[in-house]
């Protein structure tokens, strides 16, 4: 059973409103040449905070104001993270954010900017949850999941809602591939209004947890890795409650890419599109790049998940090309 109704979603719509952006639908000529169908770019990196994680944590901080919660802690690789402080700063709550020694430097400085406190625990995401939910039992903070939440789950969703009145006839959509809240999220609302759209997950190969989850039927524990698309990265949980479920029901099929693949798709966004993206949004045109989507239908919606890269990192990718 989902973790939400299509109801959910609509009010999800409601309660973000005017704190999150609608995002442009962009038709991409290169892409579309290449993968031989109308391909189109669903631009989440025109947030406020570079990424989509924005409308699940302010669908789900919203909720808690209404609860009357003032205190707001998460683990995150950094874009959950810097949208949990956001909507934080804008709801006048408190926010602690949890994060492992792997997260780029720049966005743990983007979360202490917007005056949440950073706090910097082991080697991976599963350890950054540790200590967050320590804050959650020693010092009363409430506990924002980054993407195994209902609440966070809808907010991700608006984004199918969007694809799917902006381009109705839309046929295939690539979702970047993690934890799920993000694929479950628009795989929903997608296929609850057109149950014929094809849902495609894209993923790195290296440390892709709910590839290996959905492989061994069960969540299962990953070495998390260094990669270029480290928003991608970290465990789904073993004890996950919806995102499993949900993407196992929802996913058509998965796009594996190793490194060089993603920086191709980081070029690609820069040089044809000029998009910066980071090496997780950038895996949908990574596998268009690829040939891996040569049998896909059209038109294609890629959903491009955010810009927040290094930028030292992303002048290396791109003069090294």
């Amino acid at each position: 059973m989902s973790a939400i109704s299509l109801a959910d979603v609509y009010r999800a719509r409601q309660r973000i409103e005017g704190r999150v952006c609608r995002t442009p639908l962009v038709q991409s000529p290169a892409l579309s040449r290449i993968a031989g169908v109308p391909v189109h770019l669903k631009l989440e990196t025109v947030q406020p905070t570079g990424s989509f994680k924005l409308r699940g944590a302010t669908n789900a901080l919203a909720q808690l104001v209404e609860e009357g919660a003032t205190r707001v802690v998460t683990a995150s690789t950094g874009n959950h993270g810097r949208a949990v402080a956001h909507a934080a700063r804008a709801l006048g709550m408190e926010a602690a954010v949890c994060m492992s020694s792997l997260v780029p430097k720049n966005k743990v400085d983007a979360v202490a900017a917007l005056g949440a406190r950073v706090v910097i625990a082991g080697k991976s995401q599963d350890d950054a949850q540790i200590e967050a939910l320590r804050l959650v039992r020693e010092e009363g903070f409430a506990f924002v999941p980054p993407f195994d939440d209902a609440r966070v789950i809808a907010g991700q969703a608006t984004i199918g809602l969007e694809i799917l009145e902006a381009l109705p006839d839309v046929a295939t959509i690539l979702v970047p591939l993690s934890g799920g809240g993000l694929f479950s999220g628009v795989a929903f609302a997608a296929k609850h209004i057109n149950r014929d759209v094809q849902t495609i997950g894209v993923t790195m190969e290296r440390g892709a947890a709910m590839h290996a989850s959905l492989a061994a039927g069960k969540p299962v524990l990953v070495d998390e890795l260094e990669t270029l698309a480290d928003s991608l990265g970290g465990g789904i949980g073993l004890d996950n409650r919806h995102t499993f479920a949900m993407t196992r029901e929802l996913i058509d099929r998965v796009v594996l890419l190793d490194e060089a693949s993603i920086a191709r798709g980081i070029v690609h966004a820069y040089r044809e599109e000029r998009l910066v993206v980071e090496g997780a949004a950038a895996v949908g045109m990574s596998a268009v790049l690829d040939g891996a989507l040569h049998d896909a239908r059209g038109p294609l919606v890629i959903v491009v998940s955010g810009c927040n890269i290094d930028i030292e990192t992303h002048r290396r990718i791109i003069g090294a090309s």
